[in-house]
């Protein structure tokens, strides 16, 4: 091969029911004191206390951060990795959503290499060390950022979402527990579904996308269109809510080795400037960034319309296309995913911020691996179709 690709994930994936009985035994292999970074909302459900009894019975002392409450931002990373110093923790445990893990990650690289997170952003500064040993797992179906090398961070001084991609940020352990997700109340699991979703077609669409990233995504991709909607509906079908944690893990995997796109790349500024959470950004931003990228992936886009509807097997690859694109809008009006001015975002707030908020999307990188690859002007003019869009606006297709 003239070209070659890599692949990278965590060195252990533990996934499957009651897969966080092993969080305290890969801890004792790693660290003698451990650091739990995880929210009020974790500790109010019993898990962290859970997790640190655990800990205790193999040996591990155990400190606790539960600072993290919205998109993590760095001054979360400083707050933590204070508090790792004082404690003296030499393994990190991060159990919660991706705003803990994604805060686990700074920390982890930052206790051996030092700095400020922002100084990682576009390999400015380079990891010359390993992280602190850490050990993620979530507690959602969605977010995948328990198997990825990067990082998103907010720079609260600029109001610009960081995201840091180095191998030394991927997580040494992956304990994937669908048990965990039965908790997530029903916008949580619709968001972060369609986040997963999202990881998995932009990952089988993007330009660095590969034979290995496209097997993970299109499995990722049958079992998220197959059980997002049953896990929705009924919290506790443990079936469905298995099926998404795979599908989330696989998505994750597939999405930090072939790279995201321009719903990526368009939601971290939303998620910055407005504080809406990273999964119903990208909810928000897919269906309108699929019509607008569909004439340069029709044949892949095919492949994700026959997962919709199996039927469509008989139909051309174009007709396939825009089932998937209809399909997706139907899945987001299914789902009560909000447009942005649902959300409650004001308009003249929003306007004002376009123009930045499409530079800053352009400069992530991501908007550069989309199939089609946009101008400001076209990012700027997709913001404004986002903010009111209508799912509705979807064709029935005549196959069902």
């Amino acid at each position: 091969m003239e070209n070659f690709s890599v692949f990278r994930t965590p060195q252990t994936i533990i996934y499957g029911r009651h897969a966080l009985n092993e969080a305290a035994k890969e801890s004792a292999s790693r660290g003698t004191k451990a650091l739990v970074i995880s929210d009020h909302v974790m500790e109010n459900l019993g898990y962290v206390s859970n997790i640190r009894n655990d800990l205790s019975k193999v040996g591990v002392e155990s400190a606790i951060y539960l600072g993290v409450k919205t998109e993590p931002t760095d001054i979360y990373v400083e707050e933590a990795l204070n508090l790792l110093k004082s404690e003296n923790c030499d393994v990190v445990i991060s159990l919660g959503g991706g705003s803990c893990i994604d805060t686990a990650k700074a920390v982890a690289v930052l206790a051996k290499n030092g700095g400020y997170i922002g100084d990682y952003m576009g390999g400015k500064t380079l990891a010359s060390q390993n992280s602190v040993p850490h050990i993620a797992i979530p507690t959602t179906a969605g977010t995948g950022s328990e198997a990825t090398d990067a990082t998103i961070i907010t720079n609260t001084k600029n109001d610009v979402k960081m995201m840091i991609k180095q191998p030394v940020f991927m997580p040494d352990v992956a304990i994937v527990d669908p048990m965990l997700t039965i908790s997530s109340p029903k916008s949580v699991t619709a968001a972060t579904g369609v986040d997963a979703l999202s990881h998995a077609i932009e990952a089988y669409i993007s330009r660095r996308a590969h034979p290995m990233t496209d097997k993970l995504a299109l499995s990722a991709m049958e079992l998220i269109v197959g059980n997002l909607l049953a896990a929705y509906e009924d919290g506790n079908n443990l079936e469905a809510r298995e099926a998404m944690s795979l599908g989330s893990l696989q998505a994750g995997m597939a999405f930090s080795n072939a790279s995201v796109c321009l719903v990526h790349g368009m939601s971290r500024p939303i998620g910055a400037l407005f504080h809406v959470p990273h999964g119903f950004s990208n909810a928000m931003l897919l269906p309108a960034v699929l019509e607008f990228s569909k004439a340069e992936c029709i044949d892949r886009l095919a492949d994700l319309g026959r997962y919709f509807d199996p039927q469509a097997e008989t139909v051309s690859n174009e007709e396939a296309a825009e089932i998937a694109v209809s399909s997706v809008k139907k899945l987001c009006l299914d789902l009560n995913i909000p447009n942005l001015k649902g959300w409650g975002i004001d308009q003249q707030r929003f306007e004002s911020v376009i123009s930045k908020m499409a530079e800053d999307a352009l400069a992530s990188g991501s908007p550069q691996n989309n199939p089609r690859i946009p101008s400001k002007e076209e990012i700027m003019k997709l913001y404004l179709s986002c903010y009111t869009y209508n799912f509705a606006n979807h064709r029935v297709s005549k196959l069902k």
